[in-house]
């Protein structure tokens, strides 16, 4: 009877549940995803006339009307407050604001702008219990707008498209329900046609959620927005349309000839003609078919296409189909499609394109603008391609989600590879039992969204794989989805990263895996290529170690590539409180309680202006298809190679400069450098080249001096988005190493001129040493240097001693590896004065002070000597504990602040670009920068500006009077006008919210001069140490610099 009870009472609840389920609106239901929408289709637009439709501009066409612009508009910030029957032809709006469609609410002064990497946005809110979301802080959106309908649109059937809502849309015309969808990524698009009358005018009102069923699938790390993105139109279709078409051109005979496959969907059509076009770029026609469709099936052509020149990302040729419908009375509709003859297989452990293990120089690229948001603008995406090109990327992976149609086309037009992905991730349910990869309440969707991917997109040749989503664990939905998109499409490759190394993926394609994991994977036996999908953390001041991947990648043939995280900075535009200044925005910067994961959604290669990142020079480097593999100096014997797959180097001029000291003196064309086929390794013998005689000329003649060969290839003719003369590879070459000046010459050298001495001046509280004009203090109790002139002109800025520096104001890779907590002991260590002694040595006067570290159990010696002829030899000499010689320090030098008139920096280095031990391909040269310009403005302050291999450094004003400092060996620097405090976030950087746009200039100068830093790291930006030989271990070090007026 109790089992009965128990029963009962259990078949009570569930059938409530049911009941609830059943009562449930849609936008809490996710069976229901789309309503009287139309089938996901190939993204073209239909002409009415083939000229039209060659010029391809859809606003050209009469059957197009833009649905663009300005709307009335009300916003609520709960969904339960939206207006009712706000869709009726009678509402009054005028009280309504206007507002832009496409535009977003929080772009535009509605709610707040949230970032979320990990869990929802309503995180702060309510507990995640999918399909339920609340109404409360449910941004609801309602549009209306009155649009004629064309007379010119009679008896045609009429649509409209919307490309993209969040999270949902639903679409009233003249007061009636047309439809609803979810998929905030993909187009919806709606069949209006028996709810207007052409030559009428028609009332559209539109509603967008902020939160639905679908949300809990769209768990990116990205801005969560709400509102309208991408394009808004009404098109006209003749009753005989097509309604999609697939094209498939593949290759065969050894990937010689092309196959074209299309299949042609026009179920209203019947005994309409169908007439196929292939053209070449030229408009020379290439192929042809015609038929008269009979019966509503799919109509299959296929044709053999003799020699088709290849679309890759190198060589991206389209072809034109032109599909064009008619009848007697002449043309119905003509559809323009690109065409790239190409193929992918995955054979072996590798993935093949057109018959080549390519190698995939990839980025994570969102769609984010930082003043539109999620809308995008075509120009925006030319750029984001050009830059792309610029930093040698061959690859995107559109994370996490489809992007804007137009993207495609651009990726075909300029050669990028895709992998394109589905509108699907659940990370804020975890990778557990709760996970949305396994609750079959969420297969539909899963199925569905990977499903309408494939049917949009699957023309496009640089579309080379499948993603099934991301971050949402594994389980049946994915296999479903998996086969659900071979079944469509087994032309391409599929990837899903949480399917690991054995599940329903054709890619090994791992997040953020490090060398030695990276490796051992290479060497097993698994079929599956290692390509990550995510890698290289450019988070902040990052992108060291990105060496170690690129030597892995180019030594295993099963590891090709990967894509970094990610492109571009997701900040947004925005203005300081602080300093009224330009600041990018992230998470956290708006709201109170707000779900954020602060600046963790800022990790580009690019600012979010598109401004190189330092770290983008770094990727740019080692990504470069053209190198000299090797050069021996002893027989003049180079390796040139040509790492691209499919295109020889004939738009490439190689040239070499010889630099002496940093200073180009020749510049010399070499036609043997270029001109190599794809793939070709050519020997070059340098020696017999017709400069090389003068070449050895130069360094007969500058023997002491350093000479470097500078190798440039740079393109001869422009390239789409590419200029001629762009320098697409270079590389540095040593021919006679730099000779570093050691203290003891400098102390011979004054030694030698018997009639210059050093002054002393010694006090209770200092020693004051002058020799030719240079006059230095140092402080008896501290042991530092309080003052140091130059012919009575202070070269030290009041208050500010030279003093010791371990410290460094934590990256966002350092805060994420909790460097700055342990590290803490070097950030501000005690210093005890032990002595400070006076001694004459030859050819000088030395002042030397012992100093206890007792914080770290170490002991410094600062040693001073001024030399006769005025040259000032700065010695750090640390002795440090053994016992410690396990822990790190952020830097081994010393601080150096200058009055604001020294404001130029003139120095011998690597350069342009800041570089640091683990990300230094930037060349040897002289530079010249202002102090102004030498810190660049990541989103957060940090540390930044140093520069590696310095020889000189000299810090002067305007007239180029100041200090210089040179080295004796290893020794890097950097100017900037901040302090490391004013960079510095503190033990908990998430502890408040900061912005370079936030920082005040000192009006001082300061110099820091060290004989290394700890490495920056470039694996995550979440724990992962540099690897050991970036590290500065607390050891024994000897740091010493020569000072010079100048």
């Amino acid at each position: 009877m109790l089992k009965q009870l128990f029963f009962s009472a259990a078949l009570a609840v569930a059938l409530g549940s049911q009941d609830a389920m059943a009562q449930a609106p849609r936008w809490q239901d996710p069976q229901v995803n789309r309503v009287n929408t139309e089938k996901a289709r190939s993204s073209f637009f239909a002409y009415e006339s083939q000229a039209l439709a060659q010029k391809g501009l859809k606003e050209g066409s009469k059957r197009f009307l833009s649905m663009e612009g300005m709307w009335k508009f009300q916003f609520v910030k709960d969904h339960n407050l939206a207006p009712k029957n706000f869709f009726m032809p009678g509402y009054d709006d005028s009280r309504w604001e206007d507002f832009p469609v496409p535009g977003l609410f929080e772009m535009n002064g509605h709610g707040d702008k949230t970032y979320k990497n990990v869990g929802y946005a309503w995180a702060t809110q309510f507990a995640n219990n999918p399909p339920m979301v609340e109404e409360k802080n449910n941004y609801t959106g309602s549009y209306r707008r009155t649009f004629t309908i064309p007379a010119s649109w009679k008896g045609e059937r009429i649509y409209v498209h919307v490309g993209s809502a969040t999270s949902n849309l639903a679409l009233w015309v003249n007061g009636k329900e047309v439809g609803y969808s979810e998929d905030s990524k993909l187009e919806a698009e709606f069949d209006i046609t028996k709810y207007v009358v052409p030559g009428q005018k028609a009332v559209f009102a539109m509603q967008v959620m902020r939160w639905c069923d679908g949300s809990y699938g769209e768990d990116q790390d990205f801005w969560r927005f709400t509102g309208i993105a991408r394009e808004v139109y009404m098109y006209a279709r003749p009753a005989a349309h097509v309604q999609d078409l697939h094209i498939t051109a593949g290759l065969t005979n050894n990937y010689t000839d092309g196959t074209l496959n299309v299949k042609v969907d026009a179920p209203q059509a019947a005994g309409k003609t169908l007439t196929m076009t292939l053209t070449d770029a030229d408009g020379k026609q290439v192929w042809q078919s015609e038929q008269q469709l009979k019966g509503k099936g799919t109509h299959s052509v296929d044709a053999q296409i003799k020699a088709p020149r290849l679309w890759s990302a190198e060589t991206p040729y389209l072809y034109t189909l032109m599909t064009t419908l008619s009848d007697k009375g002449g043309v119905i509709e003509s559809i323009p499609q690109k065409v790239g003859f190409r193929s992918v297989e995955h054979k072996g452990n590798q993935i093949l394109v057109n018959g080549k293990a390519v190698l995939f120089k990839g980025a994570n690229r969102h769609e984010i603008d930082p003043d539109g948001g999620y809308v995008v603008s075509l120009e925006r995406m030319t750029e984001d391609i050009a830059m792309l090109k610029k930093f040698n990327f061959n690859a995107v992976r559109t994370c996490h989600y489809p992007d804007d149609p137009r993207w495609y086309d651009l990726c075909d037009q300029y050669g990028i590879y895709l992998v394109a992905e589905a509108n699907f991730e659940s990370h804020g349910m975890g990778y557990g039992d709760r996970r949305l990869a396994q609750d079959p309440r969420y297969k539909h969707t899963i199925v569905e969204r990977n499903q309408n991917n494939v049917l949009i997109q699957k023309n496009h040749p640089s579309i080379i794989f499948w993603s099934l989503g991301n971050e949402s664990g594994s389980g049946d939905n994915f296999d479903a989805a998996f086969d659900q998109v071979k079944a469509l499409d087994a032309s391409r490759v599929v990837q899903y990263e949480q399917m690991g190394e054995e599940g329903k993926t054709e890619v090994f394609c791992p997040m953020y895996r490090d060398y030695g994991a990276c490796e051992q994977y290479c060497k097993g036996s698994n079929p599956r290529p290692l390509i990550q999908c995510e890698y290289a953390h450019a988070m902040g001041n990052s992108g060291g170690g990105f060496k170690e991947y690129w030597e892995l990648i180019r030594k295993y043939p099963n590891y090709q590539g990967g894509f970094i995280w990610d492109f571009i900075d997701q900040g947004v535009r925005g203005t300081s409180k602080r300093t009224g200044k330009q600041i990018w925005k992230y998470g956290g910067d708006e709201g109170r309680y707000p779900a954020s994961d602060h600046n963790f959604n800022c990790n580009g290669v690019l600012l979010p202006d598109r401004t190189p990142n330092p770290h983008a020079y770094e990727f740019r480097h080692y990504q470069q298809n053209y190198w000299v593999k090797s050069m021996d100096m002893q027989t003049g014997m180079a390796e040139v190679y040509n790492e691209d797959f499919f295109r020889t180097m004939d738009n490439v001029e190689g040239l070499v400069t010889i630099v002496v000291d940093g200073k180009p003196v020749m510049t010399q064309s070499v036609p043997e450098l270029t001109g190599l086929k794809p793939q070709e390794t050519r020997r070059v013998n340098m020696a017999k080249l017709p400069f090389a005689q003068k070449v050895l000329d130069i360094i007969r003649e500058n023997a002491g001096c350093e000479v470097l060969a500078n190798v440039q290839f740079r393109l001869r003719d422009s390239e789409p988005l590419l200029p001629a003369g762009y320098v697409v590879a270079e590389q540095q070459f040593t021919l006679q190493d730099y000779s570093f000046p050691s203290a003891a010459q400098v102390l011979a050298q004054a030694k030698a001129n018997e009639e210059l001495t050093v002054k002393v001046d010694s006090q209770l509280a200092c020693y004051t040493m002058t020799a030719a004009g240079l006059s230095v203090t140092v402080n008896r109790s501290t042991g530092m240097i309080d003052y140091l002139d130059v012919n009575g002109r202070p070269m030290l800025q009041d208050e500010y001693s030279v003093t010791p520096n371990f410290w460094r104001a934590p990256t966002d890779n350092d805060y994420g590896a909790g460097l700055q907590n342990n590290f803490a002991a070097w950030k501000n260590p005690a210093m005890k004065t032990k002595q400070v002694s006076l001694q004459k040595v030859e050819g000088g006067v030395a002042v030397t002070s012992l100093i206890a570290l007792p914080g770290v159990n170490g002991e410094l010696t600062l040693t001073y000597t001024l030399t006769n002829d005025g040259a000032l030899i700065v010695g750090q000499k640390l002795k440090a504990d053994p016992a410690k010689k396990n822990t790190n320090m952020f830097r081994f030098g010393m601080q150096w602040v200058m009055p604001r008139a020294y404001d130029q920096v003139t120095y011998y280095g690597r350069g342009p670009v800041e570089t640091y031990i683990d990300r230094d391909a930037q060349q040897l040269g002289c530079y010249t920068q202002k102090v102004g310009e030498m810190y660049h403005p990541y989103v957060r302050p940090q540390e930044s500006g140093n520069h590696t291999d310095v020889r000189s450094w000299a810090v002067t004003d305007a007239a180029g009077h100041g200090l210089k400092f040179l080295a004796t060996g290893k020794m890097e620097c950097s100017t900037l006008p901040y302090l490391p405090q004013d960079l510095d976030d503190g033990p908990d950087k998430y502890a408040h919210q900061s912005h370079s746009g936030d920082l005040v200039e000192r009006p001082f100068s300061v110099l820091q001069i060290q004989q290394r830093q700890f490495g920056l790291g470039g694996v995550t930006s979440w724990g992962t140490w540099p690897i050991n030989k970036y590290h500065l271990n607390y050891l024994d070090y000897d740091f010493t610099y020569i000072v010079k007026p100048c």
